[in-house]
């Protein structure tokens, strides 16, 4: 019997040839990639949301001034310093500075009776007000006294936990980086000039307007989930829209298809988890408490609850954040298609006529 020296060994070649060629050294890269976004998603959701504990606590207390001291000195005392409270006039002040969201809740003392009465606002985030009520149960139990609540910006019956503007905000970040994806690698991993990547920032932008009416229209008229206006949730969503659709062509046009990597690790891996969403931002470890305002889904989520619950106060400095977010996505995603070299078309050989 006949044996063909190396047949075996050639098949084994040709097997270890094929994965050397779908193995690139590119593709090994962004597999690495993948798994650091993976871990580092693991470790930003977890080590944001696992042990909430309020800290530093924007609070009122309504009280006369020897009686406020005291009942200030107590709530400063409370171990892990949740609270930072501070005297407010009256009653009427304690609300407006909620309503303004300059506080997140108010203690108003009653010095001629046993019940005094806590303010909250749970439109804020219901985890938020149950935990104030908690605390100041608390103490009010050590001066053998009674406390009574009462919301001052109440949660929507059908906004289970106050979520429903933190999805809503997250839908408009998903449609915003997922339509921008598309668009950057639907002819290439990078603008290949400038007018190019003005036809996308220009889809992005009717994109965005659309998204943004639909997820306002959804959430507002047709589940009920969100009081306010519809037309400023609109406006918001198409805003938040295009910051993030922008941002996402931007670092896509700088760094090529690892820009879109980039804009999940920005959006999704430390975004979400520091939004203020499942737990308001007074409940967030130190690091995601900093960052999540400076980030899209964390201002979007603060100025979408303040236009369903807060009658839109507040919201300038998340709108500026989000401006500058599309701003500067715009800017930078038309100077990489100016600045970076078109990459040349893979030249034809030339036909012969027979």
């Amino acid at each position: 019997m006949s044996h063909t020296p190396g047949h075996s060994g050639g098949r084994g070649g040709s097997f270890l040839s094929e994965v050397k060629d779908a193995v690139t050294p590119r593709a090994t890269l962004l597999v690495l990639g993948v798994i650091a976004l993976q871990l580092l998603f693991i470790a930003s959701y977890v080590g944001a949301l696992h042990d909430p504990k309020p800290k530093d606590v924007p609070f009122g207390v309504v009280a006369p001034p020897a009686v406020a001291d005291r009942t200030v000195s107590a709530l400063e005392g409370l171990p892990g310093s949740p609270l930072d409270p501070r005297s407010v006039a009256d009653a009427d002040g304690a609300r407006k500075q909620i309503e303004n969201r300059d506080i997140d809740g108010a203690l108003v003392v009653e010095p001629s009776g046993r019940t005094d009465t806590l303010l909250v606002a749970s439109g804020g985030g219901t985890v938020l007000a149950t935990t104030l009520e908690g605390l100041v149960a608390e103490v009010e139990r050590s001066r053998d006294r009674a406390v009574r609540t009462v919301d001052v910006a109440p949660a929507s019956a059908r906004d289970f936990d106050g979520l429903s503007s933190f999805y809503l905000v997250v839908g408009w970040c998903v449609g915003g980086y997922l339509c921008a994806s598309i668009l950057a690698i639907s002819t290439g991993a990078r603008p290949a000039n400038p007018r190019r990547a003005a036809i996308r920032l220009i889809v992005m932008a009717l994109v965005s307007i659309t998204g943004g009416l639909g997820g306002a229209v959804i959430v507002g008229p047709v589940l009920g989930a969100l009081p306010g206006s519809v037309v400023d949730l609109w406006g918001l969503g198409a805003l938040i829209t295009f910051a993030v659709g922008a941002a996402t062509l931007a670092l896509q046009g700088v760094f090529g298809i690892v820009g879109i990597g980039l804009a999940i690790l920005l959006v999704v891996i430390a975004g979400n988890p520091s939004a203020g969403g499942a737990f308001p931002l007074p409940m967030l470890p130190p690091f995601w408490q900093a960052i999540g305002p400076a980030l899209p889904p964390g201002a979007g989520t603060w100025a979408a609850r303040s236009i369903a619950y807060f009658d839109a106060n507040d919201v300038t400095e998340s709108l500026l954040v989000l401006w500058a977010w599309a701003v500067a996505g715009t800017v930078v995603a038309m100077l990489a298609s100016v600045l970076r070299p078109a990459r040349r078309e893979p030249e034809l050989p030339p036909t012969r006529a027979d």
